[in-house]
């Protein structure tokens, strides 16, 4: 009797812990080989001429696939990575090693999601099935109390029906062992110019602020849910592991649970409302296909005349417009790809109001420099600041300078 072989196709789930594929495959297959592509579309530019990936993001990305592949190789195992589009090299691999089936982590976004069609399609041809699941969410999507197509725009009906009636799912298990095949290929790394980043890219931008990595990433969470903790970032202390896959919104409400930082209620519920907003960005992404990459969103009527400062922008691009908030804000971003919420809507308000009436393109300079970069969390956020997004509430109307009072205050 031949053994089922399984490939688990690795992309923004970077970690052992609550890892429902890796649960599934451990489940079902007698081997698995985990794989993960560096994708060439995420390393390139965008119409903005911005980085899909900036150099920051692509070395932390690096930090964390290999923690990832030294904690396999830790249980007997390791992870197979390559440069290259997935739609070519995982059907080369199920060839290769006799694969039975594919398992990966499904995404919102239109780019991720083409790509995962791209896959499929290509392994389609061999009558091999790429199987889907759904873990990068607090509240599975089964579990909502309303069918996709009936959820709440507004985010606070949104926030109370998920909290009255629904509950958070326990986190599986971190395996100890995987059954990985012996006589598969050794691969490595690639280095920073391997992806395609040019010599002056690096000396000009990469910074390791954040190391990253599953270890990191549970031992920041840890110093977060300290009561006693008293940093200025409180989500966004986590988020570039959360967004990398390296830290599970379940595994932390569950920590959560189980902590002290009850005891700072304030602390607690503003943790719960960002894993609640990035919930709701992800769930939105999916009733309204796209629509946070729209400059207009849900509005397709709009006689107001766009503008573009192309001065200004340039000067915005390089913090130095001039006002030494927004300017030290940019510098910071660009440094170490991580700034507070505050900080943040200061600068799209700044944008919105003075730059351009195109968020888009400020959205996209955020892509390239955060290290928390999610499609539908960054580009949600920006859809409200622009008054633009799917929560009418939360549509932003103030002026950018009382952001920057509330920062000095």
């Amino acid at each position: 009797m031949s053994k089922k072989v399984v490939l688990v196709w690795f992309r923004n789930d970077l970690r052992l812990h609550d890892n429902e594929v890796l649960t599934e495959a451990l489940n079902r297959a007698d081997l698995i080989i985990p794989v993960y592509c560096f994708d060439p579309r995420y390393f390139s530019k965008n119409k903005f001429n911005q980085y899909n990936t900036g150099v920051n993001r692509a070395q932390f990305l690096l930090d964390t696939v290999a923690h990832l592949k030294n904690e396999l190789k830790g249980i007997n195992a390791d992870l197979m990575t390559f440069v290259g589009y997935p739609e070519e090299i995982l059907p080369k691999l199920c060839v290769k090693y006799e694969i039975d089936e594919v398992y990966h982590h499904r995404e919102v976004a239109t780019r991720e999601t083409q790509i995962s069609e791209a896959v499929e399609a290509a392994l389609w041809e061999q009558k091999i099935n790429l199987r889907h699941f759904i873990g990068h969410t607090l509240f599975h999507k089964e579990d909502l109390p309303f069918p996709i197509k009936d959820i709440p725009d507004k985010f606070n009906i949104f926030k109370k029906k998920i909290e009255r009636e629904s509950a958070v799912r326990k986190p599986f298990e971190t395996p100890q062992s995987i059954p990985y095949p012996t006589h598969l290929e050794q691969t490595q790394l690639p280095s920073l110019l391997e992806l395609g980043y040019s010599e002056e890219d690096l000396a000009e931008n990469q910074n390791r602020c954040i190391e990253g990595g599953e270890e990191k990433a549970i031992a920041s969470l840890e110093l977060l849910l300290d009561p006693q903790y008293s940093g200025l970032e409180n989500y966004t202390h986590i988020s570039p592991y959360i967004a990398i896959g390296a830290l599970s919104p379940i595994y932390i409400y569950d920590r959560m649970r189980q902590s002290d930082l009850s005891q700072n209620k304030r602390r607690y519920d503003r943790l719960m409302t960002s894993l609640l907003w990035r919930d709701y960005f992800r769930f939105m992404l999916k009733k309204y296909p796209n629509v946070f990459f729209k400059s207009k969103g849900l509005f397709t009527e709009d006689d107001s005349e766009a503008f573009l400062n192309e001065d200004l922008l340039i000067k915005w691009k390089a913090g130095e417009t001039g006002e030494q908030q927004i300017d030290e804000a940019i510098q910071a971003l660009k440094t170490c790809g991580n700034i507070t919420y505050a900080v943040r809507r200061m600068l799209a308000r700044y944008f919105t109001q003075q730059v351009s009436s195109n968020w888009l393109i400020g959205a996209s300079f955020f892509e390239e420099y955060l290290l928390d970069y999610a499609p539908a969390t960054t580009y949600g956020f920006w859809s409200h600041m622009a008054g633009v997004g799917t929560s009418p509430k939360e549509n932003v109307s103030i002026d950018w300078e009382e952001f920057r009072k509330k920062l000095s205050a």
